[in-house]
């Protein structure tokens, strides 16, 4: 074969490599996209599994639903911290002019720096469309809370990132977006004051705002300026599998929590039953029914999410103890193929 093919053919499997390469990069980005997503879905399930079991009345329906409106406040709360970016940039605008109205203003007051006014991120945020008819359909705003929405301002003022950003001598759209990148992953992500407001305003988000707020952060990041007005946010599930995921684990950990709790009992036989929290319980009948449910989900994936949430839900030691609990079930599983996938 001469040479001049050779090199040809070569080339063409090279160019086959990088294309299956770039395909995969693509199917594992998607995946973890789609995996942070369900972080919040299995805490949510957590959540109404644990509830339904402490309530007198057993209406499945009536706890799905209550499920679904837990998820959908969550998205509300993701809409108002972006609705939020917004309001701060208004009440700028109110407090400047105010300064300026003053009977004494100062030179300061007179003159201010109004670089956050015009502030290209958030200007466009202000025109973003899906925003604009989540809040007007949903009824999302900040006017009677401007209180708070000062007070977050005056924080973000008084701030070395805001200092810092009024001396870039660089000034473009990539500073602006790239300076409230900053603002919530540093002043209002882990903000005692911030997460104790949002948690008084709704039930439903005691323990959403640390996992929404690092959504916005990656919402602002994949922004860009010719979007324009039609940038894409987050959507509320990511697509009819994660729908599908919430209610399938929900309804299978419930139907099956008998059978589910009994293979539970007999590896924790050797604990006292008053010894073992009501929420490791939960949380290892939920892990089960993933387990036992989704067959395209690994085993490690579940174990190690379900491992976190007990350490933040319930005691100190749960999740030494629940990994040895399931890694004990699952390997009984194993043994008698009762499992439709690979252990790993």
């Amino acid at each position: 074969m001469p040479q001049r093919y050779l090199y040809f053919f070569r080339f063409q499997n090279i160019l086959c490599f990088f294309s299956e390469l770039v395909v995969s990069l693509h199917r594992i980005l998607k995946q973890l996209f789609f995996m942070i997503n369900r972080v919040l879905i299995r805490i949510k399930v957590l959540q109404i599994v644990y509830a339904f079991y402490q309530k007198d009345s057993k209406d499945l329906q009536v706890a799905e639903n209550e499920l679904l409106l837990s998820l959908r406040r969550s998205y509300d709360l993701y809409h108002y911290l972006l609705l939020l970016i917004v309001d701060i940039t208004y009440m700028f605008e109110r407090v400047t002019e105010a300064k300026r109205n003053k009977y004494r203003p100062t030179d300061e007051d007179l003159n201010p720096d109004m670089r956050l006014l015009h502030n290209r991120f958030a200007n466009q945020l202000e025109e973003n469309e899906a925003l604009l008819e989540y809040a007007k359909k949903h009824g999302l705003t900040w006017a009677d809370d401007m209180v708070f929405v000062k007070r977050t301002l005056e924080m973000i003022l008084a701030s070395e990132e805001y200092a810092d950003y009024l001396n870039n001598k660089d000034d473009n759209y990539e500073v602006d977006k790239e300076f409230w990148r900053l603002v919530f992953k540093r002043l209002i992500s882990n903000n005692e004051f911030v997460e104790d407001y949002f948690e008084e305003k709704s039930i439903y988000w005691n323990d959403d705002v640390e996992i929404i707020e690092s959504f916005v952060i990656k919402t602002i990041k994949r922004f860009d300026a010719f979007s324009g007005k039609t940038q894409q946010l987050m959507p509320m599930f990511h697509n009819n599998e994660d729908y599908d995921f919430v209610i399938k684990l929900f309804r299978q950990t419930i139907l099956h929590g008998d059978e589910y709790r009994e293979i539970i009992e007999r590896h924790t036989k050797n604990w006292e039953s008053e010894r073992v929290a009501l929420m490791d319980l939960i949380i290892m009948q939920v892990a089960l029914t993933e387990i036992m449910t989704f067959p395209s989900i690994p085993t490690s994936v579940t174990l190690s999410e379900y491992i976190d949430a007990a350490r933040y839900y319930s005691t100190p030691k749960s999740g030494a103890f629940i990994n040895g609990v399931l890694d004990s079930i699952v390997e009984e599983l194993g043994k008698e193929n009762r499992l439709l996938k690979d252990i790993s």
